[in-house]
């Protein structure tokens, strides 16, 4: 089964929790055991699984980012449209992660929460890709 939502971002930078938008399509499906994929098909985008509930996490996520990949650090790609460093970050976090469905719910830790990562925003419409497979 395949969805899709949209996300409207704020910031130039910013985690966004979607997990409620995924376990409202995991009900809509009706599947009870499976995976579920959450895809992001942006190239200056990301998703990522980790803590929600303090919004530190969130913060020391992007400094850490920032320091690993600065904005202006003489990128090739930055002569085009001024955002290799939002790229960069995209390719290392990555556009996908994989959750196990069971009994009709996404298998996440206790703190765990999916985070669509925008690195080159604001932008108006962040398509968001649900997967599900069902196992049964």
């Amino acid at each position: 089964m395949y969805y899709e939502f949209t996300v409207s971002t704020k910031s130039y930078e910013e985690l966004i929790d979607i997990t409620h938008n995924v376990k409202s399509v995991i009900q809509r499906s009706a599947v009870k055991d499976g995976v579920c994929i959450v895809y992001i098909p942006h190239a200056t985008a990301g998703i990522i699984l980790n803590e929600s509930a303090d919004p530190n996490i969130k913060r020391d996520f992007l400094s850490a980012l920032d320091r690993a990949i600065p904005k202006h650090a003489g990128y090739l790609h930055d002569r085009i449209d001024n955002n290799a460093h939002a790229h960069i970050k995209s390719a290392i976090v990555g556009s996908s992660v994989t959750i196990p469905v069971s009994n009709g719910h996404l298998g996440l830790g206790t703190w765990q929460a999916i985070m669509l990562c925008e690195f080159d925003g604001p932008r108006a419409r962040r398509r968001v890709v649900v997967k599900i497979i069902a196992s049964d």
